[in-house]
Formats: C-alpha cells, sequence, structure tokens
C-alpha cells in the first residue's frame, strides 16, 4: 500500500470518528458530507471512479441536503 491510500485511508477514519463525535445535527451533516467527499477521494484512489461519482452525488451532497432540509423544516415546526 502507498503513501496515497494511507493518506485517503486517514481523512477517511478522521472524518468518520468527527462524525461520530459530533452531536448537533447542523454541523455533523457537514461533517457528513466532508465525510463522503473523502470516502470518493478513497475510492478513486483505489480506482473505482464510478463508485466514487456514486458517493459523491449520494454521501457528499443528497444525504447532507436532505438533513439540513429536515433539520431547518423540524426547527421551523417547534418554533411555532
Amino acid at each position: 500500500m502507498g503513501p496515497i491510500e494511507v493518506v485517503a485511508f486517514l481523512l477517511v477514519a478522521t472524518s468518520g470518528w468527527a462524525v461520530v463525535a459530533t452531536r448537533d445535527p447542523l454541523p455533523q451533516s457537514i461533517i457528513a458530507g466532508f465525510f463522503g467527499l473523502t470516502l470518493s477521494i478513497l475510492f478513486l484512489v483505489l480506482q473505482a471512479p464510478d463508485v466514487a461519482l456514486s458517493e459523491m452525488v449520494v454521501g457528499a451532497v443528497a444525504f447532507p441536503l436532505m438533513v439540513l432540509l429536515t433539520v431547518a423544516k423540524t426547527r421551523s415546526r417547534w418554533a411555532r
């Protein structure tokens, strides 16, 4: 395993730990988006570009966006 793979694995591990360690949903969704981005980078390094593109769309864009919209909607309901 080369140094690029090691760095990619460490980025994924660190960002995964950050997602778990964050308790507030708003920053957690942003960190989850970064986690999806690091997974995409890892998949690219491991020569799986199709999986990297799928992960980028779902893990770095769609999932954090849905969480942010859900948090905004539930907070607006509780504000009423």
